[in-house]
């Protein structure tokens, strides 16, 4: 594991099954001005999720009372590029901080986003 990934947490997985390829790709740029706060937290879907133009991207985890595993990101292609996964996974990593949560990053498309916004 290289040294920048143990600053995002020391438990990330580095792999992952070929059938779970990234749904996204790390984008760049203004997220269509929708502000942060429209990301809900449906803990009944496991998921944080954002509705926007009738269309619903989320942030599948995974929670038990010590920690927080990011699993999937989903962002139907016509939202891509807008920023919406990093949204999630911003809004995903603030809820694990504010409920005192170690936070796991499986996620393909979250580990790619978190290595980017360290840079």
């Amino acid at each position: 594991m290289a040294d920048d990934d143990k600053d995002l947490d020391e438990t990330l997985e580095e792999t992952f099954p070929a059938s779970d390829a990234p749904a996204n790709t790390v984008e760049t740029g203004v997220a269509r001005g929708v502000p942060a706060s429209t990301v809900s937290d449906n803990r009944a879907a496991s998921r944080f999720e954002m509705v926007q133009d009738g269309q619903v991207s989320f942030l599948t985890y995974r929670r038990t009372p010590t920690s927080l595993t990011l699993v999937h990101t989903e962002v139907p292609e016509a939202q891509r590029g807008g920023g919406i996964g990093g949204m999630l996974v911003d809004a995903a990593l603030d809820a694990g901080r504010r409920e005192g949560l170690q936070t796991i990053v499986e996620c393909p498309f979250a580990k790619a986003y978190l290595k980017k916004k360290k840079r």
